[in-house]
């Protein structure tokens, strides 16, 4: 089969690799329809994820059709067209049965190397380095999928691939994000970064009641999706102090929740832009927290930071002062995505979301680096990239 491939920074190939077989009762083999490029794949494109070997394919947002299954899988049959959650879930462990399923602890067969970095194993996830397992991702044209019998979700109804297909990552990731901020009616709400999981939270935040959501990014496409898209209020932080004009928006007080939605590889300028770019490039810091300080800085007292954007390592100079003497909560996590596929997809059958306004751009698996290029520099207006085998 063909798979986008890992090769090292900035280097991807799309090349043939061995199908895949079932190896355990409980696996699923799925031909996919439809795969997408995500924001935190660029963490990995970018050489900034630890543990990736040459030749691993890349992919976690990804959907298709069932085409064998194990002996243990009672629950799906050949010719089923399911959407496979990101993380690697068993549905028996002790966080399984608390719905914490992105810390599953059966499915990261590395958990050792992970607790060197974390302290704790999460879950496995499909196509992001060994540090969580290894597992081929779906940037292929075929992919295996353990527990299959826990993950994924059978789409029965006659959605096209692009409605439903986020629900693999980016849309319970945006809307478990908006949740974490317990939105009262009233709320504002601040965003940072525009890009698929930025406009799918600013969805989520309104679906949560907020009254008034505000985006931020420098990107006038991202922006203007955002206001028309989303209904948005939108800030470019290259024209305007964020800090200030957040406080002139909201009377001094400050937004009620703020959301990180950029995370490790956030752009900024000035000086302190530069500091973070000179401590990463030497590996003093392994990502630049710029959008969570302006985030806890710019919160409410007594207010929220959710943090879905995807952090690696670790950080310099966090507010931790501000944190504790405002009372701030903090909240993050990889997200547990199967808790929230039945209820979101019950959202886009009820045509309260359509998460397909995000695509703008559809190409052939054998142009995923020409995809990825184009995503991580945001050429001709690219926000989202659907990519098909």
């Amino acid at each position: 089969m063909k798979a986008n491939c890992w090769y090292g920074k900035n280097h991807l190939r799309v090349e043939q690799v061995p199908d895949p077989e079932i190896l355990n009762p409980r696996d699923a083999i799925v031909r996919i329809t439809s795969t997408a490029i995500c924001g935190s794949d660029l963490h990995l494109y970018d050489g900034l994820i630890p543990a990736m070997e040459k030749g691993d394919i890349l992919g976690h947002e990804f959907m298709g059709e069932v085409v064998d299954v194990g002996s243990g899988i009672k629950n799906l049959k050949v010719g089923d067209r399911v959407v496979v959650p990101f993380p690697i879930s068993c549905g028996d462990c002790f966080f399984c049965r608390k719905q914490l399923y992105s810390l599953c602890e059966n499915s990261n067969p590395n958990a050792v190397m992970a607790e060197k970095l974390w302290g704790h194993s999460p879950a496995g996830i499909f196509g992001y380095s060994h540090l969580v397992g290894g597992y081929a991702g779906g940037q292929a044209e075929y992919a295996r999928i353990p527990f299959a019998d826990v993950g994924p979700i059978k789409i029965e109804n006659g959605f096209t691939d692009e409605q439903v297909l986020f629900l693999s990552d980016i849309f319970p990731t945006a809307y478990m994000a908006a949740e974490a901020c317990d939105i009262q009616p009233g709320d504002t709400v601040a965003i940072w970064g525009c890009g698929p999981v930025g406009q799918l939270t600013v969805k989520s935040a309104y679906l949560l009641g907020a009254e008034r959501v505000i985006a931020i990014d420098r990107f006038q496409e991202r922006l203007r999706m955002a206001r028309e898209q989303g209904g948005a209020e939108t800030l470019n932080y290259e024209e305007v102090d964020v800090y200030d004009a957040l406080m002139d928006m909201t009377g001094g007080r400050g937004p009620d929740a703020c959301i990180d939605a950029v995370g490790m590889e956030a752009h900024g300028h000035g000086i302190q832009y530069a500091y973070d770019r000179a401590k990463q490039a030497t590996m003093l810091e392994t990502d630049r927290p710029i959008a969570l300080r302006e985030a806890i800085l710019a919160c409410r007292n007594g207010g929220t930071v959710s943090i879905p954007g995807v952090y690696g390592g670790f950080i310099d100079k966090f507010p931790i002062g501000s944190i504790m003497n405002r009372s701030l909560t903090i909240k993050t996590g990889q997200t547990h995505v199967q808790r929230y596929l039945q209820p979101l997809l019950e959202k886009i059958r009820n045509e309260e979301i359509d998460p397909s306004f995000i695509v703008t751009h559809r190409l052939p698996l054998d142009d995923a680096p020409v995809g990825y290029e184009m995503f991580k520099h945001k050429r001709d207006g690219c926000i989202k990239i659907v990519l098909k085998p």
